[in-house]
């Protein structure tokens, strides 16, 4: 029964040391104010610019850009029932979507990445919300707040 109670109090103490350790990581934006995908590397900067078109800038360690190299880099956003495929074309260092994003907001967004054009492709899910936070003034696909 002892070795019970102590097994118990130590998964206690470990969960609540992760969940102080997690409440004060703070996501990072990108070096426009975008949301940062580490799910490659160098990381990827997803911005959304006042035309509605995707940005793609990559990052690298320093938090500074890096031009694309061989990277290909393909969007699929809007409703489900017809969604909106983006391609890019490199423009000066960045990649930029060739077309808008569809009209409207908070809708399912699909990054994919390949490094180099034979690589398998990763991918990143998320709700594109370009409406700004109040707490962070990025947008919501960015915010750095804990909300």
């Amino acid at each position: 029964m002892k070795t019970i109670l102590i097994h118990l109090l130590a998964l206690t103490a470990l969960a609540l040391t992760a969940t102080v350790a997690s409440a004060h990581e703070q996501t990072v934006a990108g070096p426009n104010g975008g949301r940062l995908l580490t799910i490659v590397e160098p990381h990827a900067e997803f911005f959304v610019t006042a035309e509605r078109k995707v940005q793609i800038t990559f990052v690298g360690e320093d938090g500074k850009p890096v031009p694309p190299a061989e990277q290909v880099v393909v969007v699929t956003a809007g409703e489900r029932s017809a969604p909106t495929k983006l391609t890019f074309t490199k423009t000066g260092n960045v990649l930029l979507s060739d077309t808008a994003l569809p009209a409207g907001n908070a809708f399912p967004t699909v990054v994919q990445i390949k490094i180099t054009p034979d690589a398998k492709s990763v991918a990143a899910r998320f709700t594109l919300n370009t409406a700004i936070c109040p707490e962070c003034k990025n947008a919501e696909y960015a915010c750095t707040c804990a909300h």
